[in-house]
């Protein structure tokens, strides 16, 4: 195992980790990243997809089918593909979002990077992303990989993790907050 493998932890950061050193022993770290980035695109976008990893009803060899046609039409192979398959036939695809967040995590630190997620109500836009981006590695003090994620129930405002610290300035917190405020008054 890495040196690494302590930023990930659990049955998630086992195959993150484990797949990691794998990419880093094969030199495929960049383009297991994108593949996998793909894979977590899919599941985000396709309410099926996403049900179906989760779904403990259906068989093992009917998932790991269905997977491996889906990454076949989205031209996905190598080790991204070897995951999915892996994790499909020891019934541990649940945990594909985790994992493929865990091996983010890795390659961020490899490459002197901090991980960091903001999910919005609503897409952002190409230079508010740029724009969280900079701030982030000014806050930060290093390069920034960042994801996004679009969650309506926030309302609106942003939930920002960089690294281990979360910053909710979401909609649904401010108001949240509010009621509890007012229960407290009355």
């Amino acid at each position: 195992m890495t040196a690494v493998s302590s930023l990930v932890s659990g049955l998630a950061g086992r195959y993150a980790t484990a797949l990691f050193d794998l990419a880093a022993g094969e030199k495929q770290i960049d383009q297991t990243m994108a593949a996998l980035d793909q894979v977590a695109a899919m599941i985000d976008s396709s309410p099926d997809l996403a049900r179906l990893i989760k779904s403990p009803v259906v068989a093992r060899d009917e998932q790991a089918k269905a997977l491996a046609a889906v990454l076949a039409r989205a031209q996905i192979g190598g080790l991204a593909a070897k995951l999915v398959g892996l994790t499909a036939r020891n019934r541990r695809l649940f945990q594909l979002p985790e994992i493929i967040r865990g091996f983010r995590v890795l390659v961020s630190h490899h490459k002197g990077e901090v991980a960091a997620e903001v999910t919005s109500a609503k897409p952002l836009a190409a230079a508010q992303v740029d724009a969280v981006r900079s701030s982030l590695a000014k806050v930060a003090g290093r390069e920034v990989r960042l994801s996004t994620k679009v969650d309506p129930a926030i309302l609106g405002g942003l939930i920002v993790r960089l690294g281990s610290t979360m910053v909710d300035s979401s909609l649904r917190t401010k108001l949240f907050n509010l009621q509890n405020a007012m229960k407290e008054v009355a």
